[in-house]
This record gives structure tokens, C-alpha cells and sequence, in this order.
């Protein structure tokens, strides 16, 4: 049975956290649709991170429900979150690769872990996900050897080695250079636009969040290229917005609506 396009593939429902007895997340609701990328902004604290570990079982919820493709995994045990997890692909502010390891090795890792591959089939796998990030000139070179934007790359390959349906990025574009993050942000709309990849992106700079929301990849003159939505097309799933402050939801809409936004806290993102 094919799933329901408008159907939630990431849904959290009035989810509580604390550290501590901290509050950290409070009553957090909102749906990430199949294709859709949730860009979460705030500042520092504000519980962004959290996020990411609550849908990817890293974190238990003190209160609510988390609903991972079509499961609610709030009360799973480890053997139980291990299998969601196997839909899931995470991308961690540092890249975050075994540093003993050469490329190849990061990115086979998943594979030996979660799959029954041999090992032709993995070499063979290994070599297409690298050419999808445009690394497959760097696949015997160690992670000292790479430069930040493509240990980023490296790290998304990594995670993307096992088809996983949905993409998490806890800040995958910190600390880069401009023309950096920007081969980092297509990369994201790339999985987006050509491979359906629901995807929960984490930042707190709002020019990758703009660039995500107002380009798409597709064909213009018979050539596959990123199109800018002023440019007289339309990005059939819209990328939205999610602000927390203080761990709460203050803001979830369209590119459109923020920049429009008069709420003093939003403004200082923009400006």
C-alpha cells in the first residue's frame, strides 16, 4: 500500500521535556509531511536539539506522543527503536565520523550494522552514495584529510547509505563558508525534490532556511538545475518554518509569513 502523501511522516503531539526538572520542551506539537522539510529555528537553548533526539529515540518525552512513519515510538524499547531508526538518517553538527576510519569505512558502517549485504554489494553501494554527494574522488581519504564542507558531505552520505526515508540535521552548515553551506543547503533540496525525503532541518542562520524554502531542483530547458521560485515556477511541498523560544512554539508558517513577522524576538533572526 502506497502511503498517503499528505500523511504525517514525523508528528510530535503535545510533547513535554525536562532536564533536571528544567523544562526544556513545552506542549510541542507539529507534522512534518512525507517530502516536506521543517527548517526549526531559535536560539541557543531554546530546545531545537532536543527535538532531534526525541524523534530519533535518543531521548525519552516526559509527556506526549512521537510519531515516527506512522508509529508511535514514545514507549518503544532499544531493540524496538532500532528498527525505526533504520528510516532514519542523521546528520550531527560536526559531521561526527570516525575519525580511525577512511571514508568508505564511515559510510559502510551503517551498512555492515543494519543490512545483509555482502561485500561487493556494499563497495557497489558505498560508491553510488559518495557520487550522489559528490565525494567519489574521496573515498580512500581520511577524515583529517577532508575539508569542513566535505566531512559534511561525508557525514550525509553516511547517513543516507541505508535509504532512509526520513533525514534529520542538527546544524549541518555551522562554522561553514558561505559557498559551503550553499553546497550543503542543495544537497538537502536535492533529497528533498529528487529522492522524496521527509527531513527535519535545525539552524539559526535564516539564509539556508530561505534558500531551502524559495528553490527546488528540476528541469528548466531540459536541464536539471536549482530554480528559484521567483523565477515563475512552483516547489510543489512548501519547506516551513517552526521558531521556538524557551522551548516553546512561537511561530510555524510559510517563508512568506516570518518575514513578515512583527514579534520582536523573530525580528532579530532576520535583521
Amino acid at each position: 500500500m502506497m502511503n498517503n502523501p499528505l500523511s504525517g511522516a514525523i508528528e510530535l503531539k503535545h510533547v513535554y521535556k525536562s532536564y533536571d526538572d528544567t523544562p526544556v520542551l513545552k506542549d510541542i506539537s507539529f507534522v512534518v509531511r512525507r517530502g516536506e522539510s521543517k527548517i526549526i529555528l531559535g536560539g541557543s537553548g531554546s530546545g531545537k536539539s532536543t527535538i532531534l533526539k526525541l524523534i530519533i529515540g535518543l531521548e525519552k518525552a516526559d509527556e506526549g506522543e512521537i510519531w515516527v512513519d506512522g508509529e508511535e515510538i514514545s514507549t518503544y524499547n532499544e531493540r524496538k527503536l532500532m528498527e525505526v531508526r533504520k528510516k532514519i538518517g542523521m546528520v550531527f553538527q560536526e559531521g561526527a565520523l570516525f575519525d580511525s576510519l577512511s571514508v568508505a569505512e564511515n559510510v559502510a558502517y551503517r551498512l555492515y550494522e543494519q543490512s545483509d549485504l555482502d561485500d561487493e554489494e556494499v563497495e557497489s553501494t558505498v560508491r553510488k552514495t559518495l557520487g550522489f554527494v559528490e565525494l567519489e574522488d574521496a573515498i580512500e581519504k581520511m577524515p583529517s584529510e577532508l575539508s569542513g564542507g566535505m566531512r559534511r558531505r561525508a557525514a550525509i552520505a553516511r547517513a543516507l547509505v541505508g535509504n532512509p526515508k526520513i533525514m534529520l540535521y542538527d546544524e549541518p552548515t555551522a562554522g561553514l563558508d558561505p559557498l559551503t553551506a550553499r553546497t550543503i543547503n542543495e544537497l538537502v533540496i536535492k533529497l528533498r525534490d529528487l529522492e522524496g525525503v521527509s527531513s527535519v532541518f535545525v539552524t539559526h542562520r535564516l539564509k539556508d532556511a530561505f534558500t531551502m524554502a524559495n528553490e527546488f531542483l528540476g528541469h528548466q530547458n531540459g536541464v536539471l538545475r536549482y530554480i528559484k521560485e521567483e523565477e515563475g515556477q512552483l516547489c510543489l511541498v512548501k519547506t516551513r518554518f517552526l521558531m521556538l523560544r524557551e522551548g516553546q512554539i512561537i511561530f510555524e508558517g510559510v517563508d512568506e509569513e516570518i518575514r513578515r513577522s512583527q514579534d520582536e524576538y523573530i525580528r532579530r533572526f532576520l535583521s
